[in-house]
């Protein structure tokens, strides 16, 4: 057996990420390992049927003078780029030339040095700007009687209308609330339970929540059944003392330096909580992963980054670890029926299996029909003027599935996910997080 096949059998592995040198931000050294990696993806075409960015090369190929890479003007790379949304299901799922292969293809991360490139040496669109900066939109359109005219306008046709005018947000695509009351300032007014804590293997029984800023200002309700749940187990829940967005947005527009920011604000005071005797969940796949994969990779020296990752988890994959320990509450009260169930992508490649699945297929006389296909939201993505009815295309399987299974409920751990498989069925309820049947079938009250 070569030695090339010998390494598309060996695990994946995932080198660091060494953008702070030199070579990184290099054009010459950049284009010459894009034309590298695109050639072998002409030449495999496993991934044709994942995101844009696939298509977009093949078809750019297939349409140039030669019918191969060399045919290709440099100037088509950027359609690669920009339809790439670093959901990292090529490298986890399809490619055979990962690391430790000799061709040490790692496609999602060579997109993001690209991005990261672009973002260094060209004009970054306000748009892109605007929806990047998480933290600053929801402080600004959650500001009282601000947040019922900002909701006012996202919910009119001709405020539609006017948002991709301006800012190319598109017209049909799902733009999420925003609350004035935050999560996180009920959560400091409010007095906890006494609550007894049981340390289990791994766990160590209370949680700091990292509450994200979507779950903070756009849906609280996704925090507070998460939080209900936890307390119901026994598990008390806190809140670390200031917070910021996990940096995701930021890496997917390819600025790293706010990455970098971000991560100096909220890894610091994670790591106080872990030294405090916390573990740390989070309800968004994509910030969980941010802290799990990304920023190890981004920082892999930094001893704090590397105490989170050890010690933070997806929620449910918390309560699957105290329920192997047998200290999971199983007294269920309500049944929940036929439940679709969206994985996303950011939570397929943490590696956990499918936990909330787990959990939920726990509930008597309920029955899950687990989905594992892009949504086709991917982050900021499906928002956007000029890829949303791409995003469309790349979420029908998923749509149609959720809609010909006709279910009591369909959902996703990824809120923005599940509103985007809601904005393409037609006639059907809304989505139901995850956090928000698991306390449907505890019959947890709403005030507690």
């Amino acid at each position: 057996m070569n030695s090339s096949r010998e390494g598309s059998l060996e695990a994946p592995t995932r080198h660091a990420i060494d953008w702070k040198s030199a070579d990184f931000l290099d054009e010459t050294s950049l284009f010459k390992e894009l034309e590298r990696v695109f050639d072998i993806c002409h030449g495999c075409r496993r991934c044709f049927n994942l995101c844009n960015s696939f298509p977009t090369l093949f078809d750019a190929v297939d349409e140039s003078p030669t019918s191969e890479l060399d045919g290709v003007e440099k100037a088509a790379y950027w359609g690669v780029v920009d339809n790439c949304y670093l959901c990292d299901m090529c490298y986890m799922t399809k490619c055979p030339y990962v690391p430790p292969h000799p061709f040490n293809l790692d496609f999602p991360h060579l997109m993001l040095r690209a991005k990261a490139f672009k973002h260094e040496t060209q004009p970054t669109r306000l748009r892109d700007k605007i929806l990047s900066s998480t933290d600053l939109v929801g402080n600004l359109a959650g500001i009282p009687v601000v947040a019922e005219v900002v909701n006012a306008v996202n919910a009119s046709a001709w405020g539609r209308k006017a948002l991709q005018k301006t800012l190319g947000v598109h017209v049909d695509a799902p733009v999420p609330e925003y609350h004035s009351k935050t999560f996180r300032s009920e959560h400091a007014k409010r007095k906890a339970p006494a609550l007894s804590v049981v340390p289990v293997g791994v766990t160590r029984g209370k949680v700091a929540l990292f509450t994200t800023c979507y779950c903070n200002r756009n849906e609280p309700d996704i925090a507070q059944d998460l939080r209900a749940v936890y307390e119901h187990n026994g598990i008390p829940v806190a809140i670390a003392s200031r917070e910021k967005c996990c940096g995701m947005p930021k890496l997917e527009l390819g600025d790293l330096k706010a990455v970098e920011a971000l991560k100096d604000i909220n890894v610091p005071e994670l790591a106080r909580m872990i030294d405090d005797g916390f573990d740390i969940v989070s309800p968004i796949p994509s910030c969980v992963l941010m802290f799990k994969q990304e920023l190890p990779l981004l920082f892999p020296n930094d001893e704090l980054v590397r105490k989170v990752q050890a010690h933070i988890f997806d929620p449910f994959e918390y309560l699957m670890l105290r329920h192997k320990e047998g200290k999971l509450r199983t007294d269920f009260k309500n049944e929940l029926g036929r439940v679709s169930y969206h994985v996303p992508c950011h939570l397929r490649v943490q590696n956990i299996g499918l936990k909330t699945r787990d959990l939920l297929s726990l509930i008597p006389n309920t029955t899950i029909d687990t989905i594992e296909r892009c949504s086709g939201h991917n982050g900021t993505y499906a928002v956007k003027e000029e890829f949303h009815a791409i995003s469309m295309k790349i979420g029908k399987p998923v749509m149609k599935r959720v809609e010909d299974a006709k279910p009591d409920f369909y959902s996703s751990d990824c809120p923005m996910a599940g509103h985007q498989i809601e904005n393409g069925i037609v006639g059907t309820a809304p989505p139901r997080h995850p956090w928000a049947l698991l306390r449907l079938a505890y019959g947890i009250e709403e005030n507690s």
